[in-house]
């Protein structure tokens, strides 16, 4: 062999070697799941160089934002939730009685107040979010604060730029936050036609190098507008076309966003600000971007932030804990239904309480390999009683839940690995009967047309399909 050839040999295996330890380390002492820490070491020491670089591209899915965790504390404003309910108007909590135990459990795991006085009003597609979100940015007299995944440049994209810039040149302070890789589903990219207009925006972790191997597989995916840090809105749309149902699209995407009134659209601006300082380094504060709140309504909310950092599963145990609490029924609206085993249990231990437990998804999904690997694993929910409908086109967006009729859950989290281990995800609980009943009715409307699938129709599969989706099921973490 050539005294060359045999270098790079051993250089390129003393490599292997040290980043192989290196992978082998930080999985055991930063992993959770010993699946997932055999899974990498293996890769890692069987396949030379890729499998450490794919560790290091997707396995590293945790950021510090400890500056974020302190900030919290000016929301705290006391540590025992106890207190905080006994300060609420008799009737209001009479009404909620039997979650009392939840609001507990929520207030330990997000350390942050339960606000009275809400007003929630949901908006149905693009059709009715938009213009509801245009009319708020064109009363704007004080402060903007925009944050999307995906803010495409399309027809919907421009109306937002047009309103943004008017907002601007009335004085409006206007800040707009995109997830980096969100920001390249149109091109050229909105970023660089919103920087040209002279509006401050910023993308949220850039993966282009060196950054690329540390946060590749970590996304932004909140969903969240404040006006004049009194009016707010969240849910699961993005900024784009296809949302728009009369726009007829090639892929028309249905979906449910919420307009926020109330104590409770202090807690969206803080989750901007923190994400916001995080990608700029400034930091926004005072009356400008947070003021006294008004109580136009008499929904009981609160916000819950999550993500691979220090909010690291809160909305896993707050939907854990939702459930365990059901006594009637539970409904469940999302586009991708990927939950993992504890998830699974816990639906299961619901049904087999006796507690109906529907759950609504596309009938055809918009990633083929979600949609296969979700039939793979239907199943072990259907054999214990969970009722799942698959809901016909327009494909569905919409992230829904609600328990007894009271309980509602809202925001951009979907029921996958993705949403619950990997993005940085905003939602809201809410308490309420009259916003719970004006999402059952949107859950009555799609069941409609929709239809319940069956052990028996999962069987009957070919056995090259079951073995297909089988195959996807195992990229189930990451889709």
């Amino acid at each position: 062999m050539d005294g060359n050839v045999l270098w790079w040999v051993i250089l390129i295996g003393v490599l292997d070697t040290i980043l192989a330890v290196a992978v082998t380390v930080h999985a055991v002492l930063k992993k959770r799941d010993t699946k997932s820490i055999i899974s990498w070491v293996g890769l890692a020491w069987l396949a030379p160089i890729f499998g450490s670089l794919s560790y290091f591209c997707f396995g590293i899915n945790r950021i510090s934002r400890r500056h974020a965790v302190r900030e919290l504390a000016r929301f705290a404003q006391t540590d025992r939730i106890a207190e905080m309910v006994q300060r609420l108007p008799q009737d209001t909590w009479d009404r909620f009685r039997n979650f009392d135990g939840l609001v507990t459990l929520v207030g330990n795991i997000v350390r942050c107040p339960l606000t009275e006085g809400n007003l929630v009003t949901p908006l149905r597609n693009g059709d009715e979010a938009y213009p509801a979100m245009l009319q708020a940015i064109d009363s704007a007299q004080k402060s903007i604060s925009l944050q999307s995944y995906i803010f495409d440049n399309d027809e919907a994209g421009n109306q937002f730029l047009e309103a943004l810039v008017k907002a601007i040149q009335r004085g409006v302070e206007v800040r707009v936050l995109i997830d980096d890789v969100g920001s390249h589903y149109s091109r050229p990219s909105m970023v660089r036609k919103l920087r040209h207009a002279g509006i401050p925006v910023a993308t949220f972790l850039p993966t282009r190098v060196p950054r690329l191997p540390k946060y590749a597989n970590l996304r932004n995916h909140r969903k969240i507008m404040v006006v004049d840090g009194t009016m707010g809105f969240t849910g699961g749309t993005n900024i784009r076309r296809d949302h728009v149902l009369s726009a007829s699209t090639e892929f028309p995407v249905a979906c449910t966003h919420f307009r926020i009134e109330g104590p409770v659209v202090e807690h969206l601006q803080n989750v901007f600000a923190f994400d916001w300082e995080y990608t700029t380094g400034e930091k926004l504060a005072g009356e400008l971007w947070f003021c006294r709140q008004k109580q136009p309504g008499r929904i009981l909310a609160r916000g819950i932030a999550h993500g691979p950092d220090e909010d690291f599963e809160k909305l896993t145990h707050v939907i854990a804990g939702a459930l365990a609490i059901a006594r009637r029924r539970v409904r469940i609206m999302t586009p991708y239904f990927l939950p993992d085993a504890a998830m699974i249990q816990a639906l299961n231990l619901a049904a087999l309480r006796g507690v109906t437990v529907e759950i609504f998804v596309p009938e055809i999904n918009n990633i083929r390999m979600v949609h296969w690997a979700m039939m793979a694993q239907l199943w072990q929910n259907i054999e214990k009683g969970c009722r799942i409908f698959l809901v016909p086109p327009p494909f569905d967006h919409s992230k829904l839940m609600v328990v007894d009729d009271i309980w509602t859950l809202i925001g951009s989290t979907n029921w996958d690995a993705r949403s619950l281990r990997l993005n940085f995800e905003f939602n809201l609980e809410c308490y309420g009967e009259s916003l719970a009943a004006a999402i059952n009715d949107l859950l009555d409307e799609k069941s409609f047309g929709s239809r319940l699938i069956t052990l028996e129709e999962l069987n009957e599969r070919p056995f090259l399909t079951k073995l297909r989706d089988g195959a996807c099921r195992l990229f189930s973490p990451y889709l």
